[in-house]
């Protein structure tokens, strides 16, 4: 499989936290979004990793079946583990990738916390099935980022789920969102602000979850 790793400029205590982030179903790992937030979060000290799913490996346009899914996944974070020996371990993604990582999460595998670039809490335009069953079942701290806009995660629906969840979770929403995090134009925030936001947001929330392992 195909992956980057991106290390950062300068040398970092922090450096040996490792962040992976997994693309969404219609996008692969050179998707503008999740390439900037991977290469804004090394720059913010982190080692993070982006990879490919068979499918898009294939060329191919509709996901493989979760199980495949999962396992690339594993098997991604088994050669992290060998290979780059991180002291934290983040697991998370853009969409569909974020939801494979919960499912590793919710399956036991370990992790110091995960991150969820835009979760696909139903279909869109039917929020009556929720994608929700596993999640009870984490124990691992959660961010999620939303935008008001994303046709994928009711917001109240995303909130009231959140509130019943053992694991300690944290809401960044973002404003005029969608599920790509694309702003209304009236807003007059650019991309790039919008990225901005997120990548300040996430390294900030990585790490405070080690200051809390610390206490």
């Amino acid at each position: 499989m195909s992956g980057v790793v991106a290390r950062p400029d300068r040398e970092s205590s922090e450096a040996t936290t490792v962040v992976v982030l997994a693309h969404g179903a219609g996008n692969d790992m050179n998707n503008p979004f999740l390439v900037a937030v991977h290469e804004g979060l090394a720059s913010e000290g982190f080692t993070t990793v982006r990879f490919n799913f068979p499918y898009k490996e294939r060329g191919g346009r509709a996901p493989d079946p979760a199980p495949v899914l999962e396992k690339c996944y594993r098997n991604v974070l088994a050669e992290l583990r060998r290979d780059l020996s991180p002291r934290r371990l983040f697991i998370g993604g853009k969409s569909l990738g974020g939801r494979m990582a919960s499912h590793l999460a919710a399956a036991g595998e370990e992790a110091d916390g995960l991150v969820f670039l835009g979760y696909p809490l139903h279909p869109a335009g039917r929020p009556e099935q929720m994608r929700t069953a596993h999640l009870p079942r984490i124990r691992t701290p959660m961010l999620f980022f939303a935008g008001t806009r994303d046709a994928l995660c009711d917001l109240e629906r995303l909130r009231a789920t959140l509130g019943d969840l053992p694991a300690p979770t944290t809401l960044h929403v973002i404003a005029d969102g969608d599920h790509s995090f694309n702003v209304l134009k009236r807003t007059a925030r650019s991309a790039e602000a919008v990225r901005a936001e997120i990548i300040s947001a996430g390294a900030r929330w990585i790490r405070e979850r080690g200051k809390a392992e610390k206490s």
